[in-house]
């Protein structure tokens, strides 16, 4: 008797086996960024730091701050309209928005249900019904999650679109090491096959650790040091004798946090090198690279190591002495070679971060904007060359990976306007950035308008405290 055995394949089986040159990528970006900044100049006089170590040393020029009346859902927000309404976007289309972000304004509902409730109040009652959403976090590399995640599901379902934003607000305690870093905003991605902007190869490689390089945990202490009563009594509904504080500033080791960026970069870099049988030197093949910036030099500055390792010429073995392997890197950073790789390779993505400061989870889609703009505006034609990833989050995680630029980039881009928006933002003065940093201020310093804004906290009805509700200026 012959048995004959039935295996049910998924209908986008068929579809995909006809379509062996299909791409899943970017097909559409926007951004959104707070539209005041403090220049790094103020904030270095006022700390006692010499100016020319913050900006020619990192190469920071201005930290961008949120306003009163913005949070990030107001930025997620603001960038995903943009995106609709650039792209002329049909919302029934989107199947997906995956949020990915660091700063979370609530332990348990999503940045992405705010997302589709106030895009449903800007285009219609049940337009994204239908539209799963989440967010993802992992520091710095949520977005990066984000966009790998909507790229299967595309790879999947070709015909279904899926949109990826990120969002955050980058905020350190006052007089930090970290606090030069500060910046705020948002990106939104529509991902889609066949994308107009940048195709991505499956080939994806990642190091993870579990380290406490960066965190921002929840932090206790006890409720008569604040009441100065220990008979543990009800304190603004709280029972309990500790009062937990979570801060938006998080608790970092500068130090140890850039070692471990290296470390998990130089891993995933090499295994991506190994996935995808690379000969020669993995970086050449890359016209831009690409990486997480949490200051607009990081990149560079750590990047030698891998360069040195990765040289034909073998710079660098790994098997010196630590003292001279450390040398040798030093060197390879202040040789004449390397100084031109930088302005070949890494360069144009440094010049958003130097205006707008950290994103986390945006920076190297914003590196990768910064990029784009830059060829578009000295009419450089780039279409089919690879750009390569190196993506980063404490924690600790990084993922390599290398997209193709596709024919329609340029136009793609035209709409974003990226360097002009920045040349925009406001300038304000130390006084006034302290007052921001300390929430003292009640009142905006820019009235919104054609955005979204924070309009109320509900304090007074019971079943709704802490309720968030929003608003569109026009």
């Amino acid at each position: 008797m012959q048995v004959l055995w039935y295996f049910p394949v998924h209908p986008s089986y068929f579809y995909l086996s006809k379509q062996t040159d299909m791409t899943f990528g970017i097909d559409a970006v926007a951004f959104d960024v707070a539209q005041l900044h403090l220049p790094i100049k103020t904030l270095a006089e006022a700390r006692g730091i010499e100016p020319e170590k913050l900006e020619k040393g990192l190469g920071l020029l201005k930290m961008t701050l949120p306003d009163v009346h913005q949070d990030t859902v107001v930025f997620a927000a603001n960038a995903l309209t943009k995106l609709i309404t650039q792209n002329n976007i049909d919302l029934k289309e989107i199947d997906r928005i995956y949020v990915g972000t660091e700063s979370g304004i609530d332990s348990s509902k999503p940045i992405g249900s705010f997302l589709v409730s106030l895009m449903e109040q800007k285009f219609g009652e049940g337009v994204l019904s239908h539209c799963d959403t989440l967010d993802i976090t992992f520091a710095c590399i949520g977005g990066v999650d984000a966009l790998h995640t909507c790229l299967d599901f595309i790879r999947l379902n070709p015909t279904k679109k899926a949109i990826v934003v990120t969002t955050d607000i980058a905020k350190y305690d006052l007089g930090s090491t970290g606090e030069y870093t500060q910046g705020a905003g948002a990106l939104a991605m529509l991902i889609t096959a066949d994308p107009r902007i940048i195709a991505f190869s499956a080939e994806v490689a990642v190091s993870t650790k579990g380290v406490f390089d960066f965190f921002k945990p929840y932090r206790t202490v006890a409720k008569g040091d604040i009441t100065g009563n220990g008979a543990n009594e009800p304190w603004f509904d709280v029972l309990e004798a500790e009062i937990e504080i979570h801060k938006d500033q998080p608790v970092f080791d500068g130090q140890y946090s850039n070692q471990c960026y290296t470390d998990r970069t130089k891993e995933a870099y090499f295994r991506f090198k190994e996935i995808t049988n690379t000969t020669g030197s993995l970086y050449e093949r890359w016209e831009a690279i690409l990486m997480h910036l949490p200051y607009a030099f990081q990149g560079r500055r750590m990047f030698p190591e891998i360069y040195g390792l990765d040289a034909e010429s073998t710079l660098l073995t790994g098997s010196e002495e630590p003292t001279e392997y450390q040398l040798k890197i030093k060197e390879i950073a202040k040789s004449d070679a390397y100084r031109k790789f930088v302005a070949e390779r890494l360069q144009f993505a440094e010049t958003a971060s130097s205006l707008i400061g950290n994103l986390y989870t945006g920076s190297v889609f914003m590196g990768l904007l910064s990029a784009l703009s830059h060829y578009a505006q000295n009419g450089t034609e780039i279409s089919g060359k690879k750009f390569g990833f190196l993506a980063y989050g404490s924690g600790s995680k990084s993922k390599v990976f290398e997209g193709t630029v596709q024919p329609g980039w340029k136009d793609a881009i035209a709409q974003t306007q990226l360097f002009q928006t920045l040349a925009e933002s406001h300038e304000i003065g130390f006084e006034t950035y302290l007052q921001l940093h300390k929430k003292e201020l009640k009142n905006s310093l820019l009235t919104p308008k054609n955005e979204w804004s924070l309009h109320r906290i509900e304090k007074q009805d019971p079943n709704l405290l802490g309720a968030r509700y929003y608003e569109w200026a026009e």
